[in-house]
Parts: structure tokens; C-alpha cells; sequence
């Protein structure tokens, strides 16, 4: 197998300076650099972002280039000061209707301040780190506000589409449509057909030309097209007015009632900040599928985010510009585009800048119907039919709909207040809605709880609950992902007189799994199956607060003071309380499955080969369970050359077992980052003693050969060059091993047969990352990407090595 791309970084004969495992390398000196790909892809958001920036401008009836403020200060603000590096800010749909009913009560000046103190409400939104909680709006409230917001954007753009004027409402636009279309103005309404069909078409265009030709943007076709059509046929129709510079209107103090200053300030605060997250969240998850950048580009910070965009508001609100947040289609374009950074998003915004500054005489040929058709078009694309399905899926049509119709009927700040007060109506009436029945089979009575089990359910189960007789026997079925404490304690109290009584009681969850009891300050109650946390229980000490009792909780890690506490804990005690706990939780639900696996005998599809690090938890790292892996550990996961003084049989003997016996149909050597086995591989001199270690070590030093050799190609792990030595000689040390397979008589004659392949793995600890190097007409680099959403499946996104 080859190794992978040629990046030497280091020279691997000096590896006296090491950095401690997962230390990140030296810092460079910082020095600015735009790579090729932020430069493309900053081109290709500012190709959309022009003509969007001035028909958002059209539909707020704002200045034209308020628009291209706002898409400066988004870019260049934004973009370096935010905590989601590839997501582009601009004007934004989802902010038209708002920025429109501002202008019509308060004025352009005015609305300029209040996003000035919009943007200074999210700073300190910022600075009080409550980000996180704008996430906790249903989605339903989300998708329904931006359905109503793009309902009257397409039914207001419609009047400029005609050639007409919008009226200030979505009744009154409806009212006057009839009218409208009986004095539509042909010229505009061509200029409006003729991009909507080159907005749909393009991204259409079939064969290896339509493939190139769709790399242009389709909005700046379709606008570029209609304003190259009405030009050369001299059609006589509205179109952009630039004024000079030297008369742009600045921000002016507002004027009006305080509170309802305050209640806009509010609005465009919730919308932008809201806007702003949601879209961040997104683009991480759009940054999953691009494995290049994992390592390059982290997770976004939306306490940063929202700081960010607040410091844009200020700004374009004071140069006089619009609301700025974060912009779904430029942030998707930028990723899917190849840009690395956020230097992309910094450039796009220095290009409109230019173009504002320099390209006025052309577009001021854009036809206004123009704009009016592509923001249309977008406004109709945000009642999107996948958001429909979502919440229909959920349940929360009701509050998808009393969100879309209080928004266009009503405004937005109203509708989305009267979405939530829907959403939470309708979780009460589920937490509520608790149905308890209770029937006898065959002398045992069952009683079924289906919902939420809450305080306000517990009159009706006592009921029920007395009706048992005393002394039978009773099944309690709960069909619900909740109970509450009073809940919990009405049961109990039941349960232990019916049992006093001489009766027995089996409680069960959904599919009859048992019920797991919730955390007492006195001794921790783990469920089965508990993910990892690095911590064991222990009645002495109370539970931390890492401790939680939901089956999917996060991983935590203890604080200073409980890892001194798990310190000090007798081996032993751990061991014998650890068994206690699988007899107790575990045992029961995993009886039937090894009983079978008893009786059948293992029949392993795979041979793991890895190394003894305790960090090392190949069930969790492979999501496998009994039965499926036959796994061997030594220390370096080493595969000593079979026939020589050095073998080690062991070893062999694993892999004879499993090629020829078990008839497994793969075998995987996993190493790992920061391995002590390689560190000492590194650090070792010749001579001295030849202990233990020393002696199996030496099945280790062909990879440190291999590495050594300057004709051979250094590892790249994921698009980045391995951080220090270790980790490449880790790496190296894996593709050594599997070359040191095929020397084993079963594994060649099983490859020859092709029933057998190699493949290597490498896990980074710190980062909880798996990369897979799998054998397939040379050697391809796999990055197995983590799920955002536990309902999408894992993808493997292929590197060339």
C-alpha cells in the first residue's frame, strides 16, 4: 500500500524536539495569506450577493444602496468578527418585511438608528452569552415566520413584477392585484418572465457544458440577461437609481413613542439574532460534509456570531445600510463554492465595496421588474415544502400555521409571539393529555400509561392504580418519554405497599425495557449502556453533576477535584461495584443475545488488531457489540514478520485463528494519536539492555525505518500534514503493519482467493475522530464524519492518497 500525499513538514531523522501527544504544533508567524479557494469562492458569493443586496433594497423601499452598505458591513464586519468563519451576512430576506413597516412608520433615518440599537442589543446579547438560548424557538415558529415573510415579499414584488406600485399590506396588495394585472405594463412584465425563466433554467442545463456553465451564479444570469435584453431592444421601463454618495442618508434619531421605538429595536434584534444562529448551525453542518476542512475550520461560536453581527448592525446602520444577519443562500454558496476560511467572506465584501464605489453606470441599466422577479422568487422559496414536511412529521402544523398567518396578517414580531404562545399551548396540552387504562389477562392485571407521565396525571393513576386488588400480580406499562418527580413518587409508594401486600409489580418502558431509576444523592444509578463518561460510581461520594441520567446525555469530564476523588478509589472496589453493576443493570438485557452466541458459537466477521491504550474502546469507536469483533491488543498494535528469530506467536496464532478458523472477512490495524509505544519507539538509542519492552519494541522498527526513508511520501491526515512526529510515525507505523500481514501464509493465500481484505484505521483520541485507510486500487484516506442529526446516516467522504 503506498502511504499517502507527499507532504514532508519535518525532517524525520531529527525528532529530538516532540510535542506532548495531541499538543497542537507551533504557532507560524501570522501573516496574512488568502489561499486560492476563499478567493474563487469570495467571487462567486459576490456574484450573487450584488444583485440580492439591491432587490432586498427594492422590497424594503429603502435606498438602493443601503443594500450595498449592508453587504459591505456584513462581509467585512461580520466576516471578521464572527464566530461562524464561513457564513455570509448581508441584507436578508427574512429582514424585508420588518425593514419595510419601519421605513413606512418611522422614515429611512430613523430605521437607520434603530439598527444601529439592534446592534448594540445583540453585543450585549453577546456579551451575556445567551446565544444558545435563541436556539431553544421551535423550529416551527422559525419556518412559519420566514413562510410569512416570504408570502408578502412574492405578493408585494408581484406589483413591480406588473410594472405597479406595492401597497403597504398583504390585504391591500390582494385587494389591488385585479386592478394591477388589467393595467400590467408589458415591457416590465417581460423583463420579470425573462429572469424568472433564466433563475429556473440555469441551474438546469443538462451535459458536461450545462456543468461549466452552471458554475455562474443564476441570479446574476438572470438579472445579467433581462438588463442585456431590455438594453438592446431599448424597452422603455423603470431601473436601478443610484444617488451620489455625497447625498446618502446617515442615521437621524428616531421619533415616536418610546415603547414603540423599544418594541422595533426588539424586533430587529429577535429576527437578526435568530436568523443569524440558526443560519451558523447550519453552515457546521455543511462544513461536515467538506472533510478537508475538519481540523481547519471549527465549530461556529455563536456567542461570537451574534457579537459579530451586532458589530455589522452598528456599522450599517450608521453608514446608513440595512439589517444585517446571516444569509442562508450566500453561506451555503460560499461552502459548497470551496472556500477554507473566513478570508472568502472578508473578500466578498471588499468586492462590493468596489463595485458600489466604481460600477454605478452599469448597474444602474438593471430593470427594477428585474430585481422585483429574483426577490420574488426567493420570497416564494421560503415557504419551503421540506419545512411543511418537518413539522407535519412533528406534529406542529398548528403552530407552523398560526405563525405564518399572524406574521402576514399581523406583523412579524406579532405573529411569532403568537406562534409561541400556540407551541406552548400545545406542548401543555401533550403533557396533559395522559391516557391510563387498566384490564386483567389470565389473572394478571396490566395497567397501560400512554403519554407524558406528569403531576397532572397522577390523580388518575392513583385512581386506577387502587382498583388493583391486593396481592396479584401487575404489569405497569409506560408508553411515554417522561415522568416527572410526583409522578415517579406516586408509583413508588404504590409499588412498595402492593409488593408489602404479597402482590409483585414488573414496571416497563416502551417494548417492555425496564424502567431505570432516577438519581438519589446517595449512591448513582447508571443506566445500561451508559455512554463513556471517565468516571465510576461510588456510594461514598455524592454524584457529580456529570452524571446524568438521561441515556443520551453528553460526555462530560469531571472536575480537578472529583478526577483526585476517582484517584484515590481502591482498584478493586471499583472492579467488584463495576460487576455488581452489570449483574444488576446490564446482565439482563443482554442474557438472551449471549445465550445465543453461546449455543452458535462466535462467528466474528472481522479481526481488529489494536493497540493495549486504555483510551482505546474499540466497541465504542466501531459501534459494535458482542459477537462481531475478534479482537488482539498488544502494546503498538505491531505485527512481527512471521519465520524470523523475532516472531512472536502469539500473534500469528490470533491471525491464523481468525483467517482460517473463524473465517473472518477482513482485518483492520487501528493506531492511534499520541501512542506511548511510538513515542518510546522514537526516543529509544541503540544499546543498553534489551528488556521486555525493548524486545517487542523491536517488531516496531521497520516502521521507523519507513519513515525515515526520504523516498517514500509523509502521511496527510484529512488535508492537514500530521502535527509532530509521533503522529507520523503512527501513521506509518499502520500502513508497516498491513505490509507485515501479507507476509503471514493465511492472510496471502486469502487475498489471493479474494475473500479477505486489509484495512487500516487511525483514531484520534483528543478529537474523537476515526479515519479509515482502506485498501482500494492503491490506498484512499476515508474521514468518518460525526451526525449533527442522530435521524441522517454517516457518510464517507473520500481523499486521494
Amino acid at each position: 500500500m503506498s502511504a499517502c500525499v507527499p507532504t514532508r513538514a519535518t525532517d524525520p531523522t531529527r525528532p529530538a524536539q516532540l510535542h506532548q501527544p495531541h499538543s497542537p504544533p507551533p504557532t507560524p508567524p501570522r501573516r496574512f495569506r488568502v489561499a486560492g479557494a476563499d478567493l474563487s469562492a469570495s467571487i462567486a458569493v459576490f456574484l450573487i450577493a450584488l444583485p440580492l443586496s439591491l432587490g432586498i433594497a427594492l422590497a424594503t423601499g429603502a435606498p438602493l444602496q443601503a443594500g450595498l452598505v449592508a453587504a459591505a458591513a456584513g462581509g467585512l464586519v461580520a466576516g471578521r468578527l464572527g464566530g461562524s468563519p464561513l457564513q455570509v451576512s448581508g441584507p436578508a430576506a427574512g429582514l424585508t418585511l420588518v425593514t419595510a413597516e419601519l421605513i413606512h412608520r418611522y422614515g429611512w433615518r430613523a430605521t437607520c438608528a434603530i439598527t444601529v440599537l439592534a446592534g448594540f442589543a445583540q453585543l450585549g446579547l453577546g456579551c451575556l452569552r445567551v446565544a444558545r438560548t435563541a436556539l431553544a424557538v421551535s423550529p416551527a415558529i422559525v419556518h412559519g415566520m420566514l413562510a410569512g415573510i416570504g408570502v408578502t415579499i412574492a405578493v408585494a414584488q408581484l406589483h413591480i413584477v406588473l410594472g405597479g406600485i406595492p401597497q403597504s399590506s398583504v390585504l391591500d396588495n390582494l385587494v389591488a392585484l385585479p386592478d394591477q394585472v388589467a393595467r400590467m405594463h408589458a415591457a416590465a412584465m417581460s423583463m420579470s418572465v425573462l429572469t424568472l425563466v433564466l433563475l429556473l433554467a440555469w441551474p438546469r442545463l443538462p451535459g458536461r457544458t450545462g456543468r461549466l456553465l452552471r458554475k455562474v451564479p443564476a441570479a446574476l444570469v438572470a438579472v445579467a440577461g433581462a438588463t442585456l435584453t431590455a438594453s438592446l431592444a431599448g424597452l422603455t421601463l423603470p431601473r436601478v437609481e443610484l444617488p451620489s454618495w455625497s447625498s446618502h442618508a446617515l442615521a437621524g434619531l428616531p421619533e415616536g413613542p418610546v415603547l414603540g421605538v423599544a418594541a422595533a429595536v426588539l424586533t430587529v434584534t429577535l429576527v437578526c439574532s435568530v436568523q443569524s444562529l440558526l443560519g451558523a448551525v447550519a453552515v457546521d453542518k455543511l462544513v461536515s460534509g467538506r472533510p478537508e476542512l475538519q481540523g481547519r475550520v471549527g465549530r461556529s461560536r455563536l456567542d461570537r456570531e451574534l457579537l459579530g453581527q451586532g458589530a455589522a448592525n452598528v456599522v450599517s446602520g450608521a453608514l446608513g445600510g440595512l439589517p444585517v444577519a446571516g444569509v442562508a443562500v450566500r453561506s451555503s454558496a460560499n461552502v459548497r463554492a470551496g472556500a477554507v476560511s473566513r478570508n472568502s467572506t472578508i473578500l466578498h465584501g471588499v468586492f462590493v465595496v468596489i463595485a458600489a464605489l466604481l460600477m454605478v453606470p452599469i448597474l444602474e441599466l438593471i430593470p427594477l421588474a428585474s430585481l422585483a422577479a429574483l426577490v420574488m422568487a426567493v420570497g416564494i422559496q421560503m415557504v419551503s415544502l421540506h419545512h411543511i414536511r418537518t413539522v407535519t412529521r412533528h406534529r406542529e402544523m398548528l403552530v407552523y400555521v398560526v405563525t405564518t398567518l399572524g406574521v402576514v396578517f399581523i406583523g412579524v414580531l406579532e405573529g411569532v409571539a403568537l406562534g409561541i404562545s400556540v407551541a406552548v399551548g400545545v406542548a401543555l396540552h401533550r403533557l396533559s393529555r395522559t391516557r391510563i387504562t387498566h384490564e386483567e389477562k389470565e389473572g394478571v392485571h396490566h395497567v397501560d400509561v400512554r403519554g407524558q407521565l406528569t403531576f397532572l396525571a397522577v390523580p388518575r393513576l392513583s385512581r386506577t392504580l387502587h382498583l388493583v386488588p391486593r396481592g396479584t400480580d401487575v404489569v405497569v406499562q409506560l408508553d411515554g418519554s417522561f415522568m416527572d418527580h410526583a409522578a415517579y413518587e406516586s408509583l413508588q409508594d404504590w409499588q412498595s405497599v402492593h409488593v408489602a401486600q404479597g402482590g409483585t409489580v414488573d414496571l416497563g418502558g416502551r417494548k417492555g425495557t425496564r424502567i431505570a431509576e432516577p438519581v438519589h444523592s446517595g449512591h448513582c444509578r447508571c443506566r445500561p449502556w451508559t455512554p463513556w463518561r471517565n468516571h465510576q460510581c461510588d456510594t461514598a461520594t455524592e454524584p457529580g453533576p456529570w452524571l446524568s441520567d438521561a441515556p443520551d446525555a453528553p460526555s462530560h469530564a469531571p472536575s480537578d477535584r472529583q478526577e483526585e476523588t476517582i484517584e484515590a478509589r481502591p482498584s478493586g472496589h471499583q472492579l467488584v461495584r463495576g460487576i455488581s453493576a452489570f449483574q444488576r443493570n446490564t446482565a439482563p438485557l443482554v442474557r438472551d443475545e449471549l445465550a445465543r452466541l453461546a449455543r452458535e458459537g462466535q462467528r466474528p466477521s472481522q479481526l481488529f488488531l489494536t493497540c493495549a491504550d486504555s483510551r482505546l474502546v474499540t466497541s465504542m469507536i466501531t459501534s459494535s457489540g458482542p459477537g462481531d469483533l475478534f479482537v488482539v491488543r498488544n502494546v503498538g498494535n505491531l505485527v512481527p514478520l512471521p519465520g524470523k528469530e523475532s516472531g512472536d506467536d502469539s500473534v500469528a496464532a490470533a491471525i491464523e485463528y481468525a483467517v482460517d478458523v473463524l473465517k473472518v472477512r477482513s482485518i483492520t490495524v487501528c493506531g492511534h494519536s499520541g501512542c506511548g509505544a511510538m513515542q518510546a519507539l522514537l526516543a529509544s538509542e541503540p544499546g543498553g539492555a534489551l528488556t521486555p519492552l525493548k524486545r517487542w519494541l523491536r517488531h516496531g522498527q521497520p516502521s521507523l525505518d519507513r519513515m525515515a526513508d526520504d523516498d517514500r511520501p509523509w502521511a496527510e491526515i484529512a488535508g492537514r500534514a500530521p502535527a509532530d512526529a509521533v503522529e507520523q510515525l503512527c501513521l506509518t507505523n499502520v500502513v508497516q503493519q498491513l505490509e507485515h500481514l501479507r507476509a503471514h501464509e493465511s492472510v496471502a493465500r486469502a487475498l489471493r482467493e479474494g475473500v479477505l481484505e486489509l484495512q487500516g484505521m487511525y483514531f484520534h483520541v483528543g478529537e474523537a475522530q476515526a479515519y479509515l485507510l482502506a485498501e482500494a486500487d492503491g490506498s484512499e484516506l476515508f474521514d468518518h464524519v460525526g451526525l449533527f442529526d442522530p435521524a441522517d446516516a454517516a457518510e464517507e467522504l473520500r481523499h486521494p492518497v
